[in-house]
């Protein structure tokens, strides 16, 4: 009994485990926001930034470290003393000075007073916090883009693969109409034979639709961080017309110019580090120690009577450091620290045209998309009234086999292009809100 149990719980799991997981487009987005490893690297990212800023700010608070030595001198260092010393003048003596033992324990502190560089870094690690918010931003919107792109191409693709299934239901009735004709001798062998090779044709493009609906949809499962053997159910976005704002936007708002804006106030701060090599540094510095020297091991517990004697001091001093003369190294790095953002301010000024460039394509995309899904529509009203008259026709015997496949293949193409058209359409629009900085809003 236990094991039926056993196994009945295994089946639901794996019942439940294999359960399609359904998502609109708005769903697919926040599950990739929340999932996808380049969403989650910038969330960490973010994270980081507060270590920096507690790695710099540690330069500017006390450091205190303790140290210990212990030592065995095996051979104490003689030095020459004269003798006139010890009452034998004229006389060179060899004396050895310290003891066989020694033992240094002591704490050792020091305090910024000022120091330019680390004033410096606290401002390049808080805004390097703002960084990489930005470009918590910028990765959101990539993936926003990225899914929204993916999520309307399997609806584009299922849409053609509904005109071929279309086509081939069709077109397998007419083929069963010539195959009767054909048996009663009232059609050709060759018109027979034209139509078995539409309707293979027609079975080969909706199995390479099929595959690529498949391919699609564990692309899209890749790119909101779902693996892939994970089954899902898309709930369907209607591809229409929709009114759009085409006034131009404000690019330096946008993540991409907002990303340059802070990388340019990071250089600023570089600069500003290495002009801090002109700047003197002074600190405050005091050390405690307490030391044991004598014959005998300093840790065993003698005493001066055993010839083991225990001893403080203490220090307390200012350290000033006033640069003088580096060899030009420091002019050097602040050249080049102003190079860097003379190089920034040139990728400012291309991103600035590359980003109302993308808005203008994208605005004259979406206008050329809205007049071809105008014509495609109509395109497609035409196909279908040609075909319902050819097929009148055929069954009447005005009109051939091959004006009929003609017919079909000419609304099938037609539809094809309609959905493409709708594709084009999307990706403009898509590409349309993102030059606008309104990406979060699809979510």
């Amino acid at each position: 009994m236990k094991k039926v149990i056993l196994m009945l719980i295994a089946f639901t799991l794996s019942v439940n485990a294999q359960e399609a997981k359904t998502l609109s487009l708005k769903d697919a987005i926040n599950y990739a926001l929340e999932n996808k490893a380049d969403a989650k690297k910038a969330k960490l990212s973010v994270e980081n930034s507060e270590h920096l800023i507690g790695e710099v700010r540690s330069r500017a608070l006390p450091q205190i470290s303790a140290q210990g030595n212990l030592m065995y001198n095996a051979i104490l260092q003689e030095m020459a003393m004269p003798g006139e010393i010890v009452g034998l003048p004229g006389q060179t003596l060899l004396v050895a000075f310290g003891q066989k033992w020694t033992a240094i324990g002591g704490i050792h502190l020091s305090q910024n007073l000022f120091d330019y560089s680390v004033f410096t870094g606290l401002k390049a690690a808080k805004t390097t916090r703002e960084f990489y918010k930005v470009n918590e931003q910028l990765t959101q919107e990539q993936v926003i883009e990225a899914v929204s792109k993916s999520y309307y191409q399997i609806f584009i693709t299922r849409q053609k693969l509904e005109t071929v299934d279309e086509t081939l239901e069709n077109t397998a009735k007419v083929q069963n109409t010539v195959q009767g004709l054909f048996d009663n001798g009232l059609a050709k062998k060759v018109d027979l034979d034209r139509i078995k090779v539409t309707v293979v044709n027609l079975k080969s493009s909706k199995q390479q639709l099929e595959n690529a609906v498949k391919l699609q949809e564990n692309s899209l499962k890749f790119l909101i961080g779902m693996q892939i053997e994970n089954p899902i159910t898309l709930i369907e976005e209607r591809i229409e017309i929709t009114p759009v704002l085409l006034e131009n936007p404000n690019v330096k708002q946008l993540s991409q110019y907002q990303a340059l804006e802070v990388q340019k106030q990071l250089l600023i701060y570089n600069k500003e580090s290495f002009k801090a090599g002109y700047y003197p540094t002074l600190s405050l510095t005091g050390n405690y120690s307490y030391q044991g020297l004598g014959e005998k091991f300093p840790l065993s517990g003698a005493k001066p009577a055993d010839g083991l004697f225990w001893t403080d001091y203490a220090t307390i001093g200012l350290n000033l450091n006033i640069p003088i003369f580096s060899g030009f190294r420091t002019r050097s790095q602040v050249r080049q620290a102003q190079n860097q953002l003379d190089v920034l301010e040139v990728d400012m000024q291309e991103t600035e045209q590359a980003l109302n460039l993308a808005f203008e394509n994208a605005k004259t995309q979406i206008n050329n998309s809205v007049i071809t899904i105008e014509n495609q529509k109509e395109n497609v009203k035409l196909a279908q009234e040609v075909l319902d008259n050819t097929n009148n026709n055929y069954v009447n015997g005005l009109a051939t086999l091959t004006d009929l496949i003609e017919a079909e293949n000419a609304l099938a193409d037609a539809k094809n292009n309609l959905s493409n058209a709708l594709l084009e359409y999307k990706v403009a629009e898509i590409e349309l809100i993102k030059s606008k900085g309104e990406l979060n809003s699809l979510r």
